[in-house]
Formats: structure tokens, sequence, C-alpha cells
């Protein structure tokens, strides 16, 4: 990899075939519709009285109206301007001034979830699996809290780096040694598994302090999805951390994006203070190290021209990257 020429998608104002968030949760309360921008699109995105969320294209198919200016009714959503009422799945069922329904008149219509705090768009008309969860998890009951809400002044993709970046571990977040070591596994066409085969150098004190919680390499995973979503698993054998970011581009081409912590759910009172306390430690972790390259994605413009063999895992991430399916947002094609 000689440098950007050759990269079609990568650090590039586009959107892949993936899950986006939207905005959190608690920002949405039953019978309330916002407006939100993603990459440049208009949408409204409303919760019904029932609690279920759903997200239009912004704009009334009748004369462009905001439907954001709107008002949700029961599981519909009316349009201020000329009241024309629209369902759930964007079919246009009353056009009052009329007196009948909008025949085959419908407003556009997204898959919409809500985990882990957010709500969730998928671009494009056949939603993917569901979101992400660290593979260690998988098929167990959750706790979560959302972490910092954060923007950087660079690409998702950039930001995506910095995770699998080893060498920068040693130089930005002062860590002993080579002990980072990251086997690249694809697991479909959306998901990139990373895996620590690293161990602690036993010649410094702080690996020989380390290395007293760990029977083998330094436990270390990060999985990625769509190359925007990204979960990195952390801590000593007896203490697994688990913290996801989910990031989107905005329409200056910064990042905007949310940490989340997420652990296993454990029964009983006690199970509940082991759970808070493990999401209190990943906050704080995640905190950290996120601290500590904040003033490099400010500032960076990303010109990869000479990469080096300590590159492999990033250069491993631009190329599944690059197979991505494209998504024509304004036309609704992928």
């Amino acid at each position: 990899m000689s440098g950007m020429s050759e990269l079609k998608q990568f650090n590039q104002p586009l959107l892949v075939e993936g899950w986006y968030w939207l905005l959190p949760s608690h920002q949405l309360k039953p019978g309330q519709v916002r407006a939100v921008e993603l990459s440049g699109k208009q949408l409204a995105v409303w919760r019904s009285a029932s609690g279920k969320v759903h997200v239009f294209d912004a704009h009334c198919p009748h004369m462009g109206a905001h439907l954001a200016e709107g008002r949700v009714m029961g599981e519909s959503l009316r349009c201020f301007f000329h009241n024309w009422r629209f369902e759930a799945d964007g079919r246009c069922s009353d056009i009052p001034c009329l007196k009948r329904d909008g025949g085959g008149i419908r407003a556009q219509s997204w898959p919409v979830e809500e985990h882990y705090g957010l709500i969730w768009i998928w671009p494009g008309t056949q939603a993917g699996p569901f979101l992400p969860m660290p593979p260690e998890l998988a098929a167990q009951p959750l706790r979560w809290q959302l972490g910092n809400h954060f923007i950087k002044g660079c690409h998702p993709n950039v930001v995506m780096i910095n995770a699998i970046d080893e060498h920068h571990f040693q130089t930005v977040h002062k860590l002993p040694g080579h002990i980072l070591s990251l086997t690249a596994t694809p697991q479909g066409q959306h998901t990139l598994h990373f895996r620590n085969t690293g161990t602690l150098p036993r010649h410094h004190w702080l690996g020989r302090l380390l290395g007293r919680f760990y029977r083998g390499p330094l436990y270390y995973e990060t999985t990625y999805w769509y190359g925007h979503v990204g979960v990195a698993s952390f801590g000593p054998d007896f203490l697994h951390l688990h913290v996801m970011f989910a990031l989107r581009r905005t329409q200056e081409g910064k990042t905007e994006g949310w940490a989340i912590a997420l652990t296993r759910r454990h029964a009983g009172p006690l199970g509940w203070l082991r759970d808070q306390l493990a999401l209190l430690i990943t906050r704080v972790g995640a905190r950290y190290f996120a601290l500590g390259d904040t003033r490099v994605f400010q500032t960076i413009r990303f010109d990869f021209r000479n990469p080096t063999p300590a590159d492999r895992s990033v250069i491993a991430f631009i190329r599944h990257y690059e197979q991505q399916t494209r998504i024509n947002w304004e036309n609704h094609d992928t």
C-alpha cells in the first residue's frame, strides 16, 4: 500500500452499508419528533405513543415541509403544513382536504433499532444483522452505560485506527515494550476481528507487575463492524472489560461519537454492584485512552504514504473497509 491514491472509500465523504447511531434514546420521548442529519440527509425521527421509534426522510412527499415540524398522533405522524397523516411504514393514510387516504403516496421510511441507549438507522431497504457486541458476551444478558460523547476533527475511519495502531500504545500511552501484536481475521463482509498475541516484557517493572494478572498474552481484542462501530475488550484474566465506540461522520467531515461501557449482567444485589463497578472502570479506562489521543485527532490530516511493518493491522482494516458496500444514500440504492 503505497499511499492514499489507491483508496476509493477509506476517509471519503460517503456511507457504507451498516448501522449508524442517530441520537440517544433518552432524548426522544413518546409523542416527540426530532430533526436529525446523517451524512447530508435530513431525517425526521419520531417515537409513537406506544414507544416505538420510526425514521422518515425529513421532507413531506406533498410539498416538502419538514416532518419534524409535525406532531405524533398515537402510532402515526401528521405533517404540520397540510395535516397529511403517515403511518409507521410511511404509508399516507389521510389527506384531510380530499377526505381519503393517499393511495400510493408514501414517506420514505428506514429500518431502525434501539440498543445500548442509542437509536440506530440502517440506510438501506434491507437491514443487516443487528448491532455488534463483544464475542465474549454474545447471547448473554448485558448491562450497559453511555459514556462520553465526543467530537473529533477527522473522518471516523481515521478515529477507528486508534484501537489497532500497535505502535502508538508505546509512544502516546507509554505502555512498556511492544506488548501488542494483533492478528486480523475477517468474520464476514461487515466484521473484522483483531486478537493480541503479544506478551508483557519481563525486563520492565510495569511488565512484571501486570504479568501477575495474565496467564498468557496480554488480553486485548478489538472487533470492527462496518468501519464505524467497534468494541475493544481488555483487562486482566479475572475481569474483562468491554467498550463500544459508535461513530458517524458530520456534515463538516468530523467524527461525532459515543463510548458505551458493556458488561455481562450478574444476578442479585451483589451482582448489580459488581456490574456497576465494572462499568465504571471501563468508562474511566476508555476516557483515559481517548484523552491521550484527542490532540492527534483534532489536527491530523490523514495521508498514509509510508506504511511500515508495524502498521499491518491498520492496513488490514483499510483493505477490509475498501470491500464494504457503498450506499447511494440520496437515491436509496446500494
